[in-house]
């Protein structure tokens, strides 16, 4: 991969490390500092700070499952996923620069909502968004940092399939 388009490695820590800092600073907030019947307005109609949680992973998906056996799946699952990513960013397979920079957001949710399930057997959510009657799964910061940084690869891919395809036809 051309250096250009590479960004080093204490970089792609950095972005990791904030992004469990964060993720784990404002758990801790919402844990000690609130109850779990906790609800602030923050944007009326919009945007609420709750305190719940979560034993199951995105959107709540098999929260209602007590099976150790589930459990144990999930976080083994998660455990790879991260290893899996670990290996793209070092075999230097994550793309661009906006792939890496998503792939290390993602590592860092991932890696702070895998400390929740170790630490806590579940997941601390507090930012619940909702319009009008449209309500959307509360969730927190780990999974703010997932969605964007997916979103980031995915932007990528498709600027550099465009940019294939247009090679392509001009050969």
């Amino acid at each position: 991969m051309p250096a250009s388009r590479s960004i080093a490695w204490r970089w792609l820590i950095l972005i990791i490390a904030s992004v469990l800092a964060a993720d784990q600073a404002t758990k801790h907030v919402i844990e000690k500092y609130t109850s779990a019947d906790y609800l602030r307005v923050v944007i009326p109609g919009i945007l609420n700070l709750i305190h719940t949680h979560n034993p199951g992973v995105a959107f709540s998906l098999f929260a209602d499952s007590h099976s150790p056996t589930v459990r144990f799946m999930l976080l083994a699952f998660s455990i790879a996923v991260i290893i899996f990513l670990f290996w793209l960013l070092a075999a230097e397979r994550a793309g661009g620069r906006m792939g890496q920079i998503g792939m290390a957001m993602i590592l860092g949710g991932a890696l702070g909502n895998v400390l929740d399930r170790l630490t806590e057997r579940g997941v601390i959510d507090f930012i619940d968004l909702h319009i009008q009657s449209h309500h959307w799964p509360t969730f927190n910061i780990a999974d703010s940092a997932i969605v964007i940084g997916a979103a980031l690869v995915l932007l990528e891919l498709f600027r550099d399939w465009g940019h294939s395809s247009n090679r392509q036809g001009a050969s």
